[in-house]
């Protein structure tokens, strides 16, 4: 049998939990699919599924196995793609990953003027906030503000995210605002999860980072925005979700004196799909929007 198609009827019975489905997704019938994953079992001598009437459930070995089986068959699609790609004309698949509310605010119109300037391309698009590695999750490109960094994944700077902690003035009236990072730990914080419960801050005298307690934890800064303007407590907000609040005083920028440690967006690449054509357009488009003077930090900007 085909060690590829044994591939695909393994990575699809994870997707579908049993065989079933993923006879239903690879357009043939479960019995083919038992066949094909009972194949690629004999050739690695490891059983990669426990199996029971209803569901199948992978192994430790098929845990293993599973991430590697992903990237192998996603590397065969890139290759096959680029060898029957015209070479007039770029075409192919980008699977990218990128932060909810930034790409509500901006990389969604971003991205839909880099799909209309290139039509032979297509995009799927998931908003997720959480940190990963975009290799091991089976995306070509993760968009992310985070300081994390993964072995065998670039990291192509994009754009520096400046970010503020922030009040709203009916909060401010009835305690009073913060003059010290540690002066946090008196106060109800707006925790982001994904970074957790640590907020780090420059100073004169050295770096300063505070454990703050969370009346609030959220993976979405748009909830944390929408908490620190009804008055609930203190948010570390991108200036790109906090910006026009700032401007009318329906939100107050707090310790201005001791600024938060900066943060650069950036696109996570896996480095065996970093020289493929449709990524270097995808990069150099992302750079040419967001580079230097993020949009949401200049003057006129109408998002």
């Amino acid at each position: 049998m085909d060690t590829l198609a044994n591939l695909r009827a393994f990575l699809a019975t994870v997707r579908g939990g049993n065989f079933s489905e993923a006879a239903r997704q690879l357009d043939t019938v479960p019995s083919v699919v038992a066949k094909r994953v009972g194949h690629l079992e004999w050739t690695l001598g490891a059983r990669l599924f426990e199996r029971s009437s209803r569901r199948v459930t992978l192994t430790e070995a098929g845990h293993k196995f599973h991430a590697r089986a992903r990237a192998l068959v996603s590397d065969f699609d890139d290759i096959a793609s680029e060898l029957k790609r015209d070479q007039d004309a770029l075409d192919g698949h980008i699977r990218l990953r990128a932060p909810t509310s930034l790409t509500v605010l901006y990389l969604a119109d971003i991205l839909a003027a880099f799909q209309r300037r290139h039509e032979r391309l297509t995009l799927e698009v998931a908003l997720l906030d959480r940190s990963a590695n975009p290799a091991e999750e089976g995306f070509d490109i993760s968009v992310s503000g985070r300081a994390d960094s993964y072995e065998g994944v670039v990291d192509e700077p994009l754009c520096p995210l400046r970010q503020v902690v922030c009040a709203a003035p009916g909060y401010l009236a009835r305690r009073p605002a913060p003059r010290h990072p540690r002066d946090l730990a008196d106060h109800d914080c707006l925790v982001f999860n994904p970074t957790g419960h640590s907020w780090h801050f420059n100073s004169a005298s050295g770096p300063i980072s505070v454990d703050v307690p969370a009346r609030l934890g959220a993976n979405d800064n748009y909830v944390l925005y929408a908490s620190a303007r009804a008055g609930n407590g203190i948010a570390v907000l991108p200036t790109y979700v906090a910006r026009r609040a700032l401007a009318d005083g329906s939100l107050v920028a707090l310790l201005e004196d001791h600024p938060l440690q900066d943060v650069w967006l950036k696109a996570l690449i896996p480095a065996r799909k970093r020289a493929l054509p449709r990524m270097e357009l995808l990069l150099a488009w992302l750079r040419d929007h967001l580079g230097g003077t993020p949009p949401w930090e200049r003057s006129g900007d109408g998002a």
